[in-house]
């Protein structure tokens, strides 16, 4: 099977921390750049095959190993989250493949959250939560790891982050996350951690992430590029394939 990237859109309410996660897993500044440290636009990066394996460290053999078609990078397409931004987010999400939601730790589902929710259930385009921010969870104890610099050493497994925090800690951040399994299964979507998911096609994954230590970006990664090789292979099979098309997502 020739398959083509898949198209992942990046949603969420403003300053969650989309863009700042999207500099995490490419190594660059842009968050730092736009206006207000905001996102202003939408913007597409291309992410290949070797930045992934980069990014998702050991996971990424277990990802290889398995049956199916490999995925040739990923095309990530960042949109703003202010809520004057509503039509480029109906854009970006009518493009995508499978999406992204971010959600801050702290602050959970949010107005511009529950847009780009609605914006996927129009489009039945498939998603996985970054649950992001966990390290400003209260006493939470950083591990070092490369927030996108490129020099603070390799991104840490959430697993293991999580495990080396204090049980207090542990506790809260689990008090978070299933407040937004909560409010998700209030919407209609059944969801549950990347770890205790038991039928990924019925369930949505939850991700706990840090754009700034690099915290749970090899199993984002790792989920997205499985949910896409057991699912989305399929709809991303070129061969006999050769008529193009082409969306404008900005003028």
């Amino acid at each position: 099977m020739r398959m083509r990237q898949p198209i992942v859109a990046v949603l969420g309410h403003v300053d969650s921390g989309k863009t700042s996660l999207l500099d995490c897993i490419r190594g660059t500044g842009v968050q730092g750049r736009e206006a207000g440290g905001m996102t202003q636009h939408i913007g597409a990066s291309f992410l290949p095959q070797e930045t992934i394996r980069a990014r998702c460290g050991p996971l990424y053999e277990r990802i290889a190993s398995s049956p199916g078609a490999q995925v040739p990078g990923v095309l990530v397409i960042d949109t703003p989250g202010h809520e004057v931004f509503t039509n480029l987010r109906a854009r970006g999400g009518s493009a995508a493949d499978i999406a992204i939601l971010v959600v801050d730790a702290a602050r959970g589902i949010q107005p511009q959250t529950n847009e780009s929710l609605g914006i996927l259930r129009a489009r039945k385009v498939p998603f996985v939560v970054a649950l992001n921010k966990i390290d400003q969870v209260s006493g939470w104890r950083g591990g070092g790891g490369d927030g996108g610099g490129g020099d603070g050493g390799a991104p840490l497994l959430a697993a293991d982050a999580v495990k080396s925090q204090d049980a207090s800690v542990r506790a809260d951040l689990d008090q978070k996350l299933y407040d937004v399994v909560a409010s998700l299964s209030v919407l209609g979507y059944k969801s549950e951690s990347f770890d205790r998911v038991k039928d990924f096609a019925r369930e949505v994954c939850i991700v706990p992430t840090s754009a700034r230590e690099g915290t749970g970006v090899p199993e984002l990664l790792a989920v997205l590029v499985g949910l896409t090789r057991q699912y989305l292979a399929a709809r991303l099979d070129q061969d006999g394939k050769d008529e193009s098309r082409g969306i404008v997502l900005e003028v």
